[in-house]
Order: structure tokens, then C-alpha cells, then sequence
């Protein structure tokens, strides 16, 4: 369940397998320093590398900073998230003077994650370019009416990322409700979003399909 460069300290991996997944990831990238690994809860919170980050105790893998979202003015800090059927998505400006990674579940997604980076960036959203990562695709993502209730609240555009089941749930589109929250903050370059990691079980972990299983990382960072 972990085969393919598990880098999640908290999915019951072997703390030392994932000490080395995390340096191989640092050598084939060529990373200029060790990634802000934060500890993800579905939480609304961005934060600025590296001044809002808690530097965890000395060879403690799993003291990290709870946040959602981190970003950067400054070259050689390595913004990361981790999925596994969660949309992460990667910012960066036109000019490159800042880089944000953002993990959004449906419930941080619903909560404001997003808007909440993107408010904290210095650039107006139109000077912005946001990429979609590998998420739970439009196909694969059933949920609940409580699920709907809590996006269709928040805008009445969101309707349209629901489909009706005969069980009487609903197949959500994460994809669709992200672009219509950046499109509502005035982002206009928007890539991505053409994966799904329940469906493409070759290339990527998912919980939703597999429940005992690795985490990917996307990263960005300026040079």
C-alpha cells in the first residue's frame, strides 16, 4: 500500500522508509532545502514560510505546524502538500515573486482554504497562475446532500459541480468547484484538473479506493 515513494509520516508507513522516500524526493528534484512539511487537518490556515512556520524538534518527523496552505516571497523555500484524492493545487505569479501550495479537502475547500491563500499573496488574483493537481475525479467523488448543502450555501454557482444519484447522494466535482472559486476571486489562469486518482490507480495513491495508502507530494518553490 505504500509502494511508489510514500512521503506521509502519518498513513502507518515505517517512519524510516519515509525519512528516505523525503531524501530521495530532496535529490531527484533537486530540492535547494527540506520541504515545510505541515500537518494537515482540513483547516482553513495559510501560512507564510518561512516567518508563521514552527520549526519542530530536531529529528521529530512528526512535529510539524498545522496549516493547509503555505507560501512565499522568498527563493529556496520549498511549499508542499500532501494528497491522496484531495485537490492540491500549486500558485505562482507572473513575474515569480511568490509560490503558494494549497491542499483542499472538500471540507477546507468549502471553508475557504483557497481565498484564504490567495488573500494572503501580495499579487492581484489576475497576476496569478493556479495549477490543479491530481484529485478525486468528477466520475469518482460520491457524497452526501450535507456535502452540497455546505457548497450551494457558500455560492449558488456550485450547484452545478453536483449530479444526482439514484441512492440519493450526489457525484461531486471538486475540480469544478475550485474553478469557480478562483474564477469568483478573479483568477484567470487556471491549468490542470484532467486526472483522477481513484480511476488512475498506476500512478496514484487513493484513499477513497484503497483506505490503507501512501500520500503524493506536490511541491513549487522559487530558484
Amino acid at each position: 500500500e505504500y509502494q511508489g515513494l510514500n512521503i506521509a509520516s502519518h498513513v502507518g508507513d515505517s517512519i524510516t522508509n519515509v525519512a528516505t522516500n523525503r531524501a530521495i524526493l530532496r535529490d531527484q528534484l533537486e530540492l535547494p532545502s527540506e520541504p515545510y512539511w505541515l500537518n494537515q487537518t482540513h483547516s482553513t490556515i495559510a501560512v507564510e514560510l518561512p516567518y508563521q512556520y514552527r520549526a519542530h524538534p530536531s529529528g521529530n518527523i512528526d512535529s510539524m505546524i498545522e496549516a493547509d496552505a503555505s507560501y512565499t516571497h522568498l527563493t529556496n523555500h520549498v511549499c508542499v502538500v500532501m494528497t491522496a484524492d484531495c485537490l492540491p493545487l500549486l500558485i505562482v505569479d507572473e513575474e515569480g515573486t511568490e509560490v503558494a501550495a494549497i491542499h483542499a479537502g472538500w471540507r477546507g475547500l468549502a471553508g475557504g482554504i483557497i481565498s484564504n491563500t490567495i488573500h494572503a499573496l501580495k499579487n492581484p488574483a489576475d497576476k496569478l497562475h493556479v495549477w490543479l493537481g491530481p484529485a478525486i475525479g468528477a466520475k469518482s467523488f460520491e457524497v452526501g446532500e450535507e456535502v452540497k448543502q455546505a457548497f450551494v450555501e457558500r455560492d449558488k454557482e456550485n450547484e452545478h459541480a453536483f449530479v444526482a444519484t439514484n441512492s440519493g447522494k450526489f457525484i461531486c466535482d471538486i475540480y469544478q468547484l475550485a474553478k469557480v472559486e478562483l474564477k469568483k476571486l478573479g483568477v484567470t489562469h487556471i491549468s490542470g484538473g484532467e486526472h483522477c486518482t481513484v480511476l488512475q490507480s498506476d500512478e496514484f495513491y487513493s484513499y477513497r479506493r484503497d483506505g490503507q495508502t501512501g500520500r503524493m507530494a506536490s511541491l513549487i518553490w522559487l530558484k
